[in-house]
């Protein structure tokens, strides 16, 4: 390496400080101070005491905990094939450049750019079984809210429609990199529309459909505001996502050793879930589309 390439390799890595700072100082800073409150017993007012394993062991025993991972889970199974099913035919639909693609464009995303607390306080008055919009048009009581039964798919649609055209935006953006010449191709073999979605923009829209899937997951295992507003875990813990859980052990228990373990089972179990993705994707994806 002669000196002027030291100079530009220097004058690189200054200029990679700012984000090497950003980055150890707000995502693995706060992740080794959660990781040391895991091993801690600790409420917020006395010095917190070294606990050990022993917080893993009581939440991975806990009834309670294991609900929350169930709910979750059935959360997560919920909204992501319906999400990214309407955002990819909401995208090929917007795609055709019909007249006022452009307003639906926006009208989509509206509910994903607004605050997902103030959503869910807008969808509790619209699910409210007495004064609720819902049961008005429907002419009939139905505790949308209060039932076991459908409190959780309830706040399932509320998640899948506030982040349905988010998902659209980005396989549009996929739809629009592929050459419309493939397309010409596939017609002139006989490929009909079923076809041609199937066997040409499913494979090519493979790298936004990883993205999406994996960003779409991590969002659904981290849901809260949406759930804190319209059930608050509730009734009998039929919403009670683990980040509700997390909540209500660290602020309202003041239980922030066990909340703060909760949380890294929780990172744990998203990067073996990203893991296992990337891995099942990495042979199927398909970036040239020259």
């Amino acid at each position: 390496m002669n000196a002027r390439q030291r100079v530009e390799a220097r004058a690189g890595y200054l200029l990679l400080i700012p984000s090497f700072v950003g980055v150890g100082v707000f995502l693995l800073l706060p992740v080794l101070i959660v990781l040391a409150l895991s091993l801690t017993r600790y409420n917020l007012i006395s010095a917190p005491e070294w606990f050990g394993l022993q917080n893993y062991a009581y939440i991975l025993g806990w009834d309670r905990f294991r609900n929350s991972l169930l709910v979750t889970l059935v959360f997560t199974v919920m909204t992501i094939p319906a999400s990214i099913a309407i955002g990819l035919l909401l995208a090929v639909a917007i795609n055709r450049k019909l007249p006022g693609t452009s307003w639906l464009r926006v009208l989509y995303v509206l509910p994903w750019v607004c605050a997902p607390l103030a959503l869910g306080v807008v969808w509790r008055w619209i699910l409210d079984p007495t004064n609720g919009a819902l049961n008005a048009i429907l002419g009939r009581r139905i505790e949308w809210l209060a039932d076991v039964d459908l409190a959780l798919p309830a706040v399932a649609f509320v998640q899948v429609w506030s982040t349905v055209g988010y998902i659209s935006l980005f396989f549009l953006a996929g739809l629009q990199q592929i050459p419309i010449s493939v397309y010409e191709a596939a017609k002139l073999d006989g490929a009909g529309p079923a076809r041609t979605l199937w066997s040409i923009t499913l494979p090519l829209l493979r790298p936004t459909m990883f993205f999406v899937t994996v960003t779409s997951i991590i969002s659904s295992f981290q849901v809260f505001d949406s759930v804190y507003a319209m059930t608050g875990g509730g009734p009998r813990f039929s919403t009670d996502v683990i980040a509700s859980r997390i909540y209500d052990e660290a602020f309202v228990g003041l239980r922030l050793g066990r909340a703060a373990a909760m949380a890294v089972v929780l990172f744990v179990v998203l990067v073996t879930i990203t893991l296992i993705q990337q891995r099942y994707f990495r042979r199927r994806i398909t970036y040239d589309m020259s």
